[in-house]
């Protein structure tokens, strides 16, 4: 620890803290971090000074009352909010997430204990140093997610903690600890009794980790909540597309995409629906017909049980609702595309359909090249400005209008102009466009005269 330099507004709260004769550490998330090489983000603070002792040592800052009933003001240094939490004792646990109430202490070691986890329970202090009373660095070192104490014990007081122990597991590359992990997996219905955002935020960050190990030796957990996903466990496919049962092709198509919330959780769900759309033919291969209406369906339901914002819900469920729909390398068609589900989307569909192959047998991937040409050709297309949409069109619904169209006519021609121009039959200038809608104009017309 030698080379750990706290950043100075850090430095100032714990010397104000020393400098009025109480103890001060750096503690949890911030000291596993330095150890795995990660630059922390946020900084907590723990102390011998009781609250009101915190407010008098921090005179003439600003200091706000963030949980005080548990012993934590938060303190604004150089404008860094950082947490100063007066050493407690944690009192019964009743709901799986907060104890009843707390008793403060003035030992570091009782304020360590009630923690959750070994590599979260080590402090630092620049003139003390390390203090590592559960063997934290030890357990980084050795790779693994171990409970302080006994799990059963932890996990009761906060079922999250299950979770969590997935989350640094996943997003550290940990393992998580044997005896841990049975507890997790005998303890796992206490998630039960934890809010849908709370398992939504947690869920989010540990589906952008290293995930496909703990969403495979986990699989229980999750059903918790997505009681559909341990159904995909076992379920063969019966189709030469598939050399894994439906939750071994989920889990690989999570790993093959990029750790970005919606996408991750698009390919969580994605086929989520498939055994309740499950039909053999008489040939003996298996079929899933409208299995992507039944994974919207299991989608929506557990998106709004875990109360997801409504953008975030409206992405995933697209996605879902066009993961298996034909993508050809063909400008025309990729134009539509873009026309019809927006740049944005439509790139995330290409995404979603390279990670959906690469989920299949390894003979069955030939679609995974078109898929990154037609990416290639929607990037050209967007960064040349090409014309794929009525806005980009050089004429408007005045201009169609001084021909003599009316109404709904309007946004035909217009329509039709644009398909002109998306098949490169007409130029995207106002006067060929207008000189084709002239002609559409004299049809029209000699059409009414016959």
């Amino acid at each position: 620890m030698s080379n750990f330099t706290l950043p100075a507004n850090v430095t100032a709260v714990i010397d104000q803290l020393t400098g009025n004769g109480y103890e001060a550490y750096a503690v949890g998330g911030c000291i596993r971090n330095f150890m795995l090489g990660i630059e922390p983000k946020d900084y907590d603070i723990t102390t011998s000074a009781a609250p009101d002792e915190m407010k008098r040592a921090f005179e003439g800052l600003r200091v706000i009352e963030t949980g005080i009933k548990y012993g934590t003001l938060t303190v604004i240094s150089d404008g860094m909010p950082i947490e100063v939490t007066t050493y407690r004792v944690d009192g019964r646990y009743t709901d799986n997430r907060r104890p009843e109430n707390v008793t403060f202490t003035t030992k570091l070691a009782e304020d360590l204990r009630r923690r959750d986890f070994t590599i979260n329970a080590m402090a630092y202090n620049p003139a003390v140093g390390i203090v590592d009373i559960f063997g934290g660095r030890k357990d980084l070192q050795k790779g693994i997610v171990r409970a302080i104490g006994d799990p059963d014990e932890r996990f009761a007081e906060d079922g999250l903690r299950i979770l969590r122990a997935l989350r640094f597991a996943s997003c550290y590359s940990l393992k998580i600890e044997r005896g841990t992990a049975d507890s997790i997996h005998r303890n796992r219905q206490l998630l039960e009794n934890i809010a849908g955002e709370r398992i939504a935020a947690e869920l989010n960050r540990m589906l952008c980790g290293d995930c496909v190990d703990v969403l495979r030796e986990f699989s229980d957990v999750i059903s918790v909540f997505l009681p559909e996903f341990e159904e995909c466990r076992g379920f063969e496919q019966r189709t030469k597309y598939h050399d894994r049962d439906v939750l071994g092709h989920i889990i690989a198509t999570v790993g093959a995409i990029e750790p970005e919330p919606g996408l991750r959780l698009t390919m969580l769900l994605h086929d989520i629906g498939k055994p309740a759309y499950f039909t053999v033919g008489a040939d003996g291969v298996g079929h899933f017909k409208g299995h992507a209406k039944g994974s919207m369906e299991v989608a929506e339901r557990f998106m709004k049980r875990l109360k997801y914002s409504n953008e975030m819900s409206d992405k995933v469920l697209r996605l879902i609702e066009t993961h298996d729909i034909p993508i050809e390398n063909r400008k025309n068609l990729i134009k539509r595309y873009l026309n019809r589900y927006g740049n944005d989307m439509f790139l995330d569909m290409i995404k979603v359909h390279i990670a959906d192959d690469m989920g299949k047998a390894p003979d069955c991937r030939g679609r995974i090249e078109t898929y990154h040409a037609a990416e290639k050709t929607a990037h050209e297309i967007i960064a040349e400005r090409e014309c794929f949409s009525l806005k980009d069109l050089a004429v408007n619904g005045n201009d169609i209008k001084g021909l003599g169209f009316e109404g709904a006519e309007i946004g035909n021609v217009l329509n039709t102009l644009l398909e002109l121009v998306i098949d490169e039959k007409c130029e995207n200038e106002k006067s060929a466009l207008m000189e084709r809608a002239a002609q559409i104009n004299a049809k029209n017309g000699d059409a009414e005269e016959e």
